[in-house]
């Protein structure tokens, strides 16, 4: 019994680091795509990192808290987006700091676009006889 139990927690506790690192790799791929599109300098980028981590870190776990109600999801990431605002502004300025919202949904639809292309080829090959 001790065995299957200790099996089970390795499973899931596999599963979470898992799903840890892939939040990891994407928030890193979007923190660069960013700081391409707004042409940070090495400074504003050093900078600039610590800030979007923490704002990284609360908006995912915005969505996945509200993923059921679109519209409280959708007010809560107006009000962290107003929160950061400042944090970004102090960082890369005034216009640049509403342009990290903008890339960001940039990247997220480029991502989407790119996993529903994966998703499509996926079935094409299946369906090639």
């Amino acid at each position: 019994m001790k065995k299957i139990l200790f099996i089970l927690t390795l499973v899931l506790f596999s599963g979470f680091v898992a799903k840890a690192q892939d939040d990891d790799k994407i928030r890193d791929k979007m923190k660069e795509f960013i700081q391409k599109r707004l042409k940070l300098s090495n400074n504003e980028a050093d900078r600039f990192t610590p800030v979007f981590i923490r704002y990284f870190r609360d908006w995912r776990q915005t969505v996945r808290e509200h993923k059921d109600d679109i519209l409280f999801r959708q007010q809560k990431i107006a009000e962290l987006r107003i929160r950061y605002r400042d944090e970004f502004r102090d960082v890369v300025g005034e216009k640049r700091s509403t342009e990290v919202y903008k890339k960001q949904e940039e990247f997220i639809r480029i991502l989407n676009d790119q996993m529903k292309n994966r998703r499509d080829d996926r079935i094409n090959r299946k369906n090639i006889p």
